[in-house]
């Protein structure tokens, strides 16, 4: 099984999701099932099947995490040494070198990226075009709307 990167606060989110699944979801959806069962014919009961469709979905989801848990590599940006380089994890501000607008990314695995927050996976045009670059460096990027260039005005590892 090939590794996945992800960062160490994707990591962490992860683990709350699974945590609060496993620890609160489960055990409120298996009380809604027996109390479903206690009101007699299940054939009929729409408490029952919503139920059970409701522990089917929590059951897949644990099944989901746990799954990319084991197949994560995890990355501390914090603790590498990349001196000044757009690497994995890193937080980017770059400016739009026509119209000189700034925008802040931060490259990510590909289950993180949230795009309106600024989160971009490693395999997006634009961190695929940042990533290797230093500060002051300007990146070409081939995105469907056609070429851009972004000038990198900052880089940090958070």
């Amino acid at each position: 099984m090939s590794r996945v990167p992800i960062t160490k606060r994707g990591e962490e989110k992860l683990r709350e999701e699974l945590r609060t699944l496993k620890s609160e979801a489960r055990p409120r959806v298996i009380a809604a099932i027996a109390e479903a069962r206690a009101h007699g014919d299940l054939r009929e009961n729409a408490e029952y099947h919503a139920a059970k469709e409701q522990q089917g979905f929590i059951e897949g989801r644990i099944s989901e995490i746990e799954g990319k848990l084991s197949a994560a590599q995890v990355i501390d940006v914090t603790k590498m040494e990349a001196n000044g380089k757009v690497i994995f994890g890193t937080t980017v501000t770059v400016a739009d070198t026509e119209s000189g607008d700034e925008m802040k990314y931060r490259i990510v695995g590909d289950d993180e990226a949230d795009s309106k927050q600024g989160l971009i996976s490693y395999n997006s045009p634009i961190a695929r075009a940042l990533i290797g670059k230093n500060e002051g460096d300007v990146a070409i990027v081939a995105a469907p709307g056609g070429t851009r260039e972004f000038e990198i005005l900052a880089v940090e590892y958070v």
